[in-house]
């Protein structure tokens, strides 16, 4: 798969304990992209932070949060983007959802050693 030089990142931000069907949600999300055809997705899980509701959210021993945050990032060509933006007003309901542009410069996997 190629990607053209000019590309949108969709970046999601939510909580670990956010769940759709029966799945946490990045997870949910990362396979319906895959289903979806989209170059690629990245789950980031973060030590800290807090949302709308301005309550934080830690990894630190003495106030251990159950619901950290997660944000999955996924680049793509604009179409594909935009389509799949629409997916996802059915599963995240809570949380943040970002689209902005971005330059390609190398995308591929690496080739096994002979």
């Amino acid at each position: 798969m190629e990607l053209p030089e000019e590309c949108l990142r969709l970046r999601i931000y939510v909580g670990e304990s956010d769940f759709w069907e029966h799945r946490p949600l990045y997870e949910a999300v990362v396979m319906t992209a895959r289903e979806a055809g989209l170059a690629g997705a990245t789950v980031f899980r973060s030590s800290m932070g807090f949302g709308a509701n301005s309550r934080i959210h830690t990894s630190k021993i003495l106030n251990l949060s159950t619901d950290l945050p997660v944000v999955v990032e996924i680049v793509d060509e604009p179409s594909k983007i935009q389509a799949f933006g629409e997916k996802l007003g059915t599963m995240v309901k809570g949380g943040l959802v970002t689209i902005e542009p971005v330059r390609v410069v190398h995308y591929s996997h690496a080739k096994a050693p002979e």
